[in-house]
């Protein structure tokens, strides 16, 4: 007995020693390891598409619930943000939180400090365009990663965790889902719907700016259409930083959605998708017309009579479809 012990001992060890000390658990590509993409701060960063065990610790270290920050801009304070406190019910009664008003909820992308041109161009336009609460919503703690990997599930633990502030939130002041608009770029859009997925009851609107594409093709938690009540997607660096295929009740591809006219990169085209939308808030501009498929729109071969407005603040609950739609290389960016 005492020989068998001794025997199984020694296959254990021989075990232990063949086996790498941080062994490789998931592959998002099981040729390439290493790629480079454009982050949201539009460098060429080089990322690792495989997790390792040590990875995975990492990703259970990520607790969105703490270390999400949430950050309210209104009329009354344009320019300084007040923080909201999940769960602590004086700090909210003193901000300027107004349930009787719509609440705008954005989202940034990989590798992006919270006060970016994401934020700086979306915050102004939209307190320009209506009176609203708007909250930038600060998960740098989880998305800074370079491990693929990590950084999609870093994601989605953050999108469930914005759902719960956006739950905390209509239980505490009486505010609906019905009245949040959540807007996300890159890797934010697909956060947007994960958020909105989670919410108990129906998000009223879902903008996801050319949301993210590698990682994301056959994903359980990608954006899908049915997240809110009217869900729209702008493409505009399709099959490259962004999505390629429809993802929303509605799709805009301008120009294509890869290349956008007065760019030279990825990263220019990536984030077009917010310039543009901010400048539909204000001017309601960007027609759309239909196409038969996303692929029509990318080819640029789209003669369905249907025509609709890309963007802006109201939802089109109810409408459905492709479209493309052109627009100048400089600000105004619209053509009608």
């Amino acid at each position: 007995m005492i020989r068998y012990s001794i025997y199984f001992l020694i296959v254990c060890i021989g075990i232990s020693a063949a086996l790498p000390a941080d062994p490789v658990i998931r592959k998002l590509d099981p040729n390439l390891r290493f790629k480079y993409e454009t982050d949201g701060s539009g460098k060429n960063v080089l990322v690792d598409t495989w997790m390792k065990l040590s990875d995975l610790a990492a990703t259970a270290r990520f607790n969105p619930i703490a270390t999400n920050s949430y950050n309210l801009f209104t009329r009354q304070n344009p320019t300084i943000s007040q923080n909201l406190l999940f769960n602590n019910i004086p700090n909210l009664l003193a901000s300027n939180f107004d349930s009787s008003k719509r609440t705008v909820i954005l989202i940034h992308t990989w590798r992006t400090q919270v006060i970016s041109d994401f934020s700086i161009t979306l915050v102004p336009a939209l307190l320009a365009a209506a009176d609203l609460n708007v909250i930038l919503v600060d998960w740098t703690a989880g998305s800074n990663t370079i491990n693929y990997p990590v950084l999609i599930d870093n994601c989605v633990e953050s999108g469930r965790a914005v759902a719960l502030f956006i739950d905390w939130l209509n239980q505490s002041t009486g505010s609906s889902p019905s009245q949040f608009h959540i807007i996300g770029h890159g890797f934010g859009g697909h956060q947007a719907g994960i958020a909105a997925r989670y919410v108990q009851g129906e998000v009223g609107y879902v903008t996801a700016l050319d949301p993210s594409f590698y990682g994301w093709l056959n994903h359980n938690y990608r954006l899908q259409p049915e997240d809110s009540a009217y869900t729209e997607v702008i493409h505009t660096n399709a099959g490259m930083s962004g999505y390629l295929g429809d993802l929303g009740h509605v799709d805009f591809y301008p120009n294509g959605g890869e290349s956008m006219p007065g760019c030279s990169s990825h990263a220019c085209d990536h984030a077009r998708s917010y310039f543009y939308f901010a400048e539909s808030v204000l001017s309601g501009g960007f027609t759309g017309r239909q196409c038969s498929s996303y692929l029509a729109a990318i080819f640029g071969i789209c003669s369905l009579p249907g025509r609709l407005q890309m963007g802006g603040l109201t939802p089109k609950t109810g409408q459905s479809g492709i479209y493309t739609v052109d627009t100048n290389a400089t600000p105004p960016y619209s053509r009608g």
